[in-house]
């Protein structure tokens, strides 16, 4: 049932995108299509000089731009030894229960370090409810997972390693003893933090150190962004214009990181029924909160989908097409008309007039990524 609940969701990009259009909907003050000669002389120059993006009240905008220095803590701070030590933990199955899941089980390298499947699957097979997050980002993200509940990476790396869905690893000292217990990670805390002590703070300072070591490949729109005129083709160039204008995308996606790090509703909630989840709400506890989730950076998002909190989605053209749509408006069911944490879609979110080349070139942009 839930199966097939899922599989007809799935399909709301696209038939929700089609009532829209054959609606005639559209966005007011939208600007003619630019050719491809004048995108290239509006997008020559740096960022700053670039066309103002398209954006609606209670936006907040960052310009675009290559990505920054990753600052460490200063009371963890960068060695390539705990780097190195961060990584055999974060590829050893013995953090876990079972012995047989490790963070890489759901943070692959070679899926971006996603695990490209809707929600994770942990301990005793599992399913959880959100996707995984890719970490290619996370040296600058803050606060981390979709609901913002960690401050820093030192905080969320033990997060999975006791979730009874996930590692379900008991007790941080249980897994403090199993990292212990094996004799040959004496010379890599000795080469990481001077003796050979194991602690659990030092197992979390090691992971997160590792992870800001992480970094998305640089493509084309890095390139772009850097001065490299001919990094994006007329396509890409067109999506770029798009995401910035008529997409309405930099409203919530800005940025070097292009996210505004802020927590939104996109109405794919559930609210009252079986795939419910709150998000931010479940850290809060103020209704206002209720359904909205930490916007993801769009680093690398040609290699992690699939995409939402829930991966409702297979692919970035369904991607595109929901929010082509205005995102998911759900009405209150009977008995929910009064429900004060009924959740109300953002006022970001618009339907929008982009017909199927424009919704290609928006995909095709977010591949350079």
């Amino acid at each position: 049932m839930q199966a097939a609940f899922l599989k007809d969701v799935a399909a709301v990009g696209v038939a929700v995108l089609a009532v829209y259009l054959a609606a005639g909907t559209a966005v007011s003050g939208v600007q003619a299509p630019e050719t491809a000669s004048e995108l290239r002389a509006a997008y020559a120059g740096p960022p700053e000089t670039w066309p103002r993006p398209t954006l609606h009240e209670g936006a907040v905008f960052t310009e675009f731009g290559p990505l920054p220095p990753v600052e460490h803590p200063a009371d963890n701070p960068f060695s390539e030894a705990k780097v190195a030590l961060g990584q055999r933990l974060f590829d050893d199955p013995r953090l876990s229960k079972s012995g047989q899941i490790a963070c890489a089980s759901c943070h692959a390298r070679e899926l971006g370090f996603g695990d490209a499947v809707r929600t994770s699957f942990g301990h005793d097979r599992q399913r959880g409810r959100r996707n995984a997050q890719s970490l290619f980002t996370v040296a600058w993200v803050r606060p981390l997972f979709w609901d913002g509940r960690s401050p820093d990476l030192e905080d969320q790396a033990l997060h999975p390693l006791i979730d009874p869905r996930e590692m379900a690893a008991g007790d941080l000292a249980e897994v403090e003893q199993r990292v212990a217990g094996d004799p040959t990670y004496a010379a890599d805390f000795t080469s990481a933090f001077g003796d050979d002590r194991v602690t659990v703070r030092r197992i979390s300072m090691a992971l997160a150190t590792f992870q800001r070591s992480l970094r998305p490949r640089g493509g084309r729109f890095e390139r772009f962004v850097k001065g490299d005129a001919r990094a994006l083709n007329d396509q890409q160039l067109k999506g770029l214009h798009l995401f910035r204008t008529r997409g309405g995308c930099a409203n919530c996606h800005s940025g070097p990181l292009l996210t505004d790090m802020a927590f939104h509703n996109l109405g794919l909630h559930f609210y009252g029924r079986e795939l419910q989840d709150l998000g931010r709400y479940e850290v809060t506890g103020a209704a206002e909160d209720a359904g909205q989730f930490r916007t993801p950076s769009l680093r690398g998002v040609g290699q992690t989908g699939p995409y939402m909190h829930n991966g409702l989605f297979p692919s970035l053209e369904a991607t595109v097409n929901f929010y082509t749509a205005g995102g998911a408006r759900p009405r209150p069911r009977a008995g929910q008309e009064t429900d004060p944490l009924f959740p109300t879609t953002d006022p970001l979110l618009h339907r929008l007039d982009l017909d199927a080349e424009d919704r290609a070139a928006l995909a095709a942009f977010l591949e350079t990524l």
